[in-house]
């Protein structure tokens, strides 16, 4: 049965009332998705810090007569940030002490770069001066600096590695048992370990607990992705997704000033978990997936709620969907056919553009920390980037500025065309960073040359935006790709499977951070050689756009790759269609049998005159 032609027009598709309801309330969790997504930049920033005591009388400005700061085993900083010398102007207002009064403790000086002298920390105490908007942060908490520097970088991992392992396994099970159960589960156990993130006694009980909350942020993401894909028509699924971007870029702009209102981590995290008690209604006002269960023959569920949805619309059932209901009613006696993500395997292509995106994602995800990090290496000769909130909103900025341009390059050259468009400006903003930066080096090194290490700085950072803008479109539209090509029966396995491997992708951050950025060049080598692959393996994928959503492997088979620009009128496409297929297979039973073939016949029809 085709679904889109058959089913969705007699349910008032995207015109009726309801489905504009189901539509919206995809939406508005995605601002919650937002504020949980982007936490980490609040919760775990490294602070400045400094010894405690260090800012009393004489040498409360880290003054001395030893020198013009001081003793320089009571200063410390962490190697590991790229944000070293950022807003320490605000560092003695908001500085942690338990001991002193913040109030007779004036702005201190920034203090010089010492690189890893483990004299510099010799002390057991410190004050904080936190720069995003909070008094009190995990680092400041339990004081994960110095020794426990890199406690910091495993509670990063926790999160991500909670989300990769729930794109996974959520989207496996959400294949067999259904979306709408997978989504309440998950809110019911985000609510759960969420909360209690905010009471964690210690950083381990703040990792472990912080692993469970990606997990259950992993099955709402996904879940709320795959019912707005099978919601929509053809023509609709693209913006729908996008708007929902949109709304989650609302809450990474909004998280500086959420974060400002709580003061404390405590609450922040709090804040950020509670809007998820509203979502527990959906499980009264959220049906399961029509197209899901159409695609695994769970007919008398379909039947149920297609009844359920004309009530909705207003529809009057006898008139409107009188060619639907016979046929249900025939197929009522066949038994559910769910399918496992495990079957992609024995595909013949299907497995390869699954392949092919999640490659995609991970190049995509990947690169982006690097450009990010070469963008902000520039942070003591650019002012502007010296400022937590510049650093954050710049890169918020490029990613919106990247969602409006994904919206207008996808429109004329569709899926493929835009993925492939973006995937070449990244390559070219990668090896230009890598290559040609060298060569201006080199160049400046000269006196007669003309060339000065500003030169140098400004290409570094124009490409560093250019690539960011480029690669965070890759990533957010492989994964898009991917759920418009995967099957019905397995959409939320596919999707796992590409978002697992953008987690992937992001989770190189943390691990370079974690190694004091060794080994930072080759990570930015290797991923910039992946997207000269990339380049030649989108090629291989077929354009989905205006197209039906496949509703089981077989319909993902014929998702064929087309050639990148339409052939003239008269010429000879060289790659066949399905109906052209089952022609060619046609002419050859023909030919067994001995039948002769109209003059001018070829494999793909007749031939052009």
């Amino acid at each position: 049965m085709d679904y889109d032609g058959s089913v969705l027009p007699f349910l008032g598709g995207l015109g009726g009332g309801y489905q504009k309801t189901l539509v919206l309330l995809t939406w508005i969790p995605a601002l919650f998705i937002g504020f949980s997504q982007f936490s980490d930049s609040f919760l775990l920033d490294q602070p400045n810090f400094w010894c405690r005591g260090a800012g009393k009388g004489t040498e409360l400005a880290g003054i001395t007569t030893s020198g013009r700061w001081g003793n320089m085993s009571n200063w410390t900083s962490l190697p590991t940030t790229p944000f070293s010398t950022a807003s320490w102007e605000a560092a003695g207002n908001r500085s942690n002490s338990s001991s002193a009064d913040g109030g007779d403790t004036p702005p201190l000086p920034s203090p010089p770069d010492k690189g890893d002298n483990a004299s510099n920390c010799d002390c057991h105490a410190w004050d904080y001066g936190i720069r995003a908007g909070l008094v009190q942060n995990v680092v400041s908490k339990w004081d994960l600096v110095c020794d426990n520097a890199w406690k910091v970088h495993i509670a990063k991992f926790s999160l991500l590695v909670g989300l990769i392992f729930g794109y996974l396994i959520t989207g496996c099970i959400a294949d067999w048992v259904g979306r709408r159960p997978v989504l309440l589960f998950s809110i019911i156990f985000i609510l759960i370990f969420g909360l209690t993130v905010a009471l964690s006694v210690n950083v381990t009980m703040f990792s472990t607990l912080r692993f469970f909350e990606g997990f259950c942020l992993a099955g709402i993401i996904l879940t709320l992705y795959a019912l707005r894909i099978e919601l929509c028509p053809p023509g609709k699924r693209f913006m729908i997704t996008m708007v929902a971007s949109f709304v989650a870029m609302a809450g990474q702009f909004l998280m500086p000033g959420l974060a400002a209102l709580c003061r404390d981590w405590q609450v922040l995290q709090a804040l950020i978990i509670c809007p998820f008690l509203l979502m527990l209604l959906y499980w009264s006002i959220f049906p399961e997936s029509l197209r899901w269960l159409m695609a695994t023959q769970q007919f008398e569920s379909a039947k149920r709620l297609i009844l359920h949805f004309t009530q909705k619309n207003c529809v009057s059932p006898e008139s409107d969907i009188k060619g639907v209901m016979p046929e249900l009613e025939k197929e009522l006696s066949r038994r559910p056919k769910k399918v496992c993500i495990v079957k992609v395997v024995g595909t013949r292509n299907l497995w390869k553009n699954i392949v092919v995106l999640c490659v995609n994602s991970l190049t995509g995800y990947g690169i982006h920390h690097c450009f990010a990090r070469s963008m902000m290496g520039h942070e003591v000769k650019v002012p502007l980037l010296e400022n937590f909130y510049a650093d954050y909103y710049t890169t918020a900025s490029i990613a919106l500025v990247s969602c409006l341009a994904m919206c207008l390059v996808v429109r004329f050259l569709g899926r493929r065309g835009g993925l492939l468009l973006f995937m070449i400006l990244t390559a070219l903003a990668s090896l230009l960073q890598l290559g040609l930066l060298n060569l201006i080096g080199k160049y400046s090194q000269h006196p007669d040359s003309g060339m000065s290490d500003s030169v140098k700085d400004k290409f570094s950072i124009a490409f560093s935006i250019v690539g960011m803008f480029a690669s965070h479109a890759v990533g957010s539209l492989s994964v898009f790709f991917c759920a418009e090509i995967t099957p019905t029966v397995i959409r939320c396995g596919g999707l796992g499977l590409v978002l697992a491997s953008a987690g992937f992708g992001m989770l190189t951050a943390p691990i370079i951070e974690l190694h004091n950025q060794k080994g930072y060049f080759l990570h930015h080598i290797i991923f910039a050689c992946c997207t000269l692959i990339c380049i030649i393996c989108i090629l291989l994928l077929p354009e989905s756009r205006d197209q039906n959503l496949p509703e089981n492997i077989s319909n993902g088979e014929h998702y064929t790759r087309q050639p990148l620009l339409p052939h003239k009128k008269g010429e000879q496409p060289l790659l066949l269609t399905n109906a052209e297929l089952k022609d060619y297979s046609g002419l050859h039973d023909a030919a067994a049998a001995g039948d002769t073939l109209p003059e001018g016949a070829t494999a793909n029809g007749m031939k052009a005159m």
